[in-house]
């Protein structure tokens, strides 16, 4: 399986907990882009790497991550 996070990039204030809880490195936080309140937010940089775990929605305080599982073809 793989998966595919969707980040609400104006709701995210950039506390990395997502970042730290992904277990194959596929999130980091923006550099050099904010969003409308300042904040550096969180995006998918590997996605190949992504497998769909949720952890990253999981920890999330503000619950602006979803992830979506999609199969491999």
């Amino acid at each position: 399986m793989k998966g595919a996070v969707v980040v609400d990039e104006n709701r995210c204030k950039g506390c990395s907990l997502c970042v730290v809880a992904c277990p194959t490195h596929s999130l980091a936080l923006a550099t050099g882009e904010v969003n409308h309140k300042g904040y550096a937010f969180c995006k998918q940089v590997d996605l190949d790497a992504c497998t769909g775990c949720t952890s990253c929605a999981m920890v999330c305080p503000d619950g602006c991550i979803t992830v979506y599982r999609k199969k491999e073809e």
